[in-house]
């Protein structure tokens, strides 16, 4: 007789809403149990409509608990002990603090499989992170975190993935074109932070720096208010500096020149 439940990859029907939960539930562990809705949505990369529905229907399910704004979690997942879930729950931390420490909303961003992911986001109440007005996945030409990553990839991967996501004018400081964004990227030195001012959301001003987590490309950003953009050198200069000592101790490594002495 015939088994009636398929092996994984054999043509079964995955259900997306459990999928999307899941990952919210995930996310809400990774940061300590608890988080903002909009926060969330952006670690997820989902729509917030359909943050708020989910993460409803898991409070009607006893699952979440919401308190003026912030969702956490009502019991203890089972997590995976899998490296890539340690090193999610330790730089939420890491985040968290850089935020407090550089008094700017920090985020940890990846490449992953094609995608801009999006793995942390402090939550400095006094540092708000940018909201994600337009889709961060498809406009990483625009902002620091995106760029810092683009200047990673080999040609290749760079000209492919701006072929699924082309140029497009977020604000009027977003990169003139594509011609002036690839000689931006190149003229770059390997390992300096990369600085935008405006150029994907007015009133805020951006500074990555590269960073590899196990084989994976990684940006480690900051963003403060426009009027704080004459800080944002000596900022990225401090997030380089911070994230080389944290993410060095930790076996992780922060991408820099070969002559660079790097302090653990």
């Amino acid at each position: 007789m015939a088994d009636a439940h398929p092996a994984p990859g054999q043509g079964q029907t995955l259900i997306q809403s459990v999928q999307r939960a899941l990952r919210l539930l995930d996310a809400l562990e990774r940061r300590g149990g608890a988080g903002p809705a909009k926060q969330l949505a952006r670690e997820v990369m989902l729509p917030l409509p359909t943050t708020y529905h989910l993460l409803r229907t898991l409070a009607h399910e006893g699952l979440v608990r919401s308190e003026k704004g912030v969702y956490a979690l009502t019991r203890a997942l089972r997590r995976r002990e899998s490296s890539d879930e340690k090193v999610g729950v330790g730089i939420q931390g890491w985040v968290d603090q850089l935020s407090h420490e550089l008094g700017a909303a920090v985020y940890f961003v990846q490449y992953d499989e094609g995608e801009i992911a999006v793995r942390a986001v402090s939550g400095n109440p006094a540092a708000p992170p940018v909201v994600e007005w337009a889709d961060f996945r498809a406009t990483a030409h625009t902002h620091a975190a995106g760029q810092s990553l683009l200047r990673q990839l080999d040609a290749g991967g760079r000209a492919e993935h701006l072929a699924r996501y082309p140029w497009s004018s977020l604000t009027p400081y977003t990169v003139p074109d594509l011609r002036a964004l690839e000689e931006r990227l190149d003229g770059l030195p390997r390992g300096l932070p990369v600085l935008e001012y405006q150029e994907y959301a007015l009133g805020s001003a951006c500074a990555a720096v590269p960073v590899t987590v196990g084989s994976a490309i990684g940006t480690l950003a900051l963003s403060v208010p426009a009027a704080r953009g004459g800080s944002l050198q000596p900022l990225a200069t401090a997030l380089r500096t911070k994230a080389e000592r944290i993410f060095l101790s930790r076996s992780f490594a922060v991408v820099a020149e070969p002559s660079d002495t790097l302090t653990g």
